[in-house]
């Protein structure tokens, strides 16, 4: 697995699932992190396990995030990788049936706070370059039946990690997006809502869909290398892709 030794890394979206496991394997790697999330109890537990400084910070809260990045790059001394793992998930609606506030809020969370961490990022990297991660979701290439916002929010996001790969490559800033089938404890809890039938079915679904392991990959077995090689210099020459952690669930060309 790459080392991260002296990398400045901040991580929106750090209190659970990926984006915990992201804090804690970039401070094992060597990385100086900072990362944010909503659930204060949580991310103070995690600061003091991995040593990392938490900022309680909602994506939605729009008003705050350019202020929160600026101050951790203030306290990193500079930053050279940008995470942004936080995204809002729906309960399954048939789409016809979505409120607009619902919709609008998921939009809210997953896209729009994903372009405002983005741009507040930019003006840290420009002068040296960078790396910029952001999450997208099979779901925004395939579609996610019930669950029409948060596959419109995932296909907004990699558009404009595609749009942004391009215009900021001449300052040395390479934007690339994670599409992740990840277990998780979210998936646990989902997992255990459903009816034994429901279950079985469900995994059935995995072992012929997931070429690789039959299921969902292991956070820090599957994901956290990749997400190390992209906030490496080994991902230098590497921008606007999707990789997809996911055992073979989404064939991207």
């Amino acid at each position: 697995m790459e080392r991260l030794d002296g990398k400045r890394i901040i991580v929106i979206g750090g209190t659970s699932g990926m984006g915990e496991t992201t804090v804690d394997g970039f401070r094992d790697l060597g990385a100086k992190v900072i990362f944010t999330g909503r659930n204060e109890e949580a991310g103070k537990t995690i600061a003091t396990r991995s040593g990392a400084v938490f900022k309680r910070q909602d994506l939605a809260e729009h008003d705050t995030v350019k202020k929160i990045i600026d101050e951790a790059v203030f306290e990193l001394g500079g930053l050279d990788s940008l995470f942004v793992v936080a995204a809002l998930h729906p309960q399954p609606t048939p789409t016809e049936n979505v409120p607009l506030d619902d919709f609008l809020r998921i939009m809210d969370a997953n896209v729009t706070g994903t372009f405002l961490a983005n741009q507040a990022a930019f003006p840290h990297l420009k002068e040296h370059g960078g790396s910029i991660v952001n999450f997208t979701s099979a779901t925004g290439f395939t579609g996610y039946p019930y669950h029409a916002s948060y596959a419109a929010s995932k296909g907004a996001v990699a558009s404009f990690v595609r749009t942004v790969a391009v215009e900021w490559g001449k300052y040395g800033i390479r934007v690339n997006m994670i599409a992740p089938a990840i277990w998780t404890p979210m998936y646990d809890r989902a997992r255990a809502a459903m009816a034994p039938e429901q279950l079985a079915a469900h995994d059935a679904n995995q072992k012929v869909n997931t070429p690789l392991k039959g299921r969902l990959g292991d956070p820090v077995e599957d994901y956290l290398p990749v997400a190390a090689f992209l906030a490496s210099d080994s991902s230098g020459f590497m921008t606007g892709q999707t990789f997809s952690v996911d055992g073979g669930k989404l064939f991207m060309r």
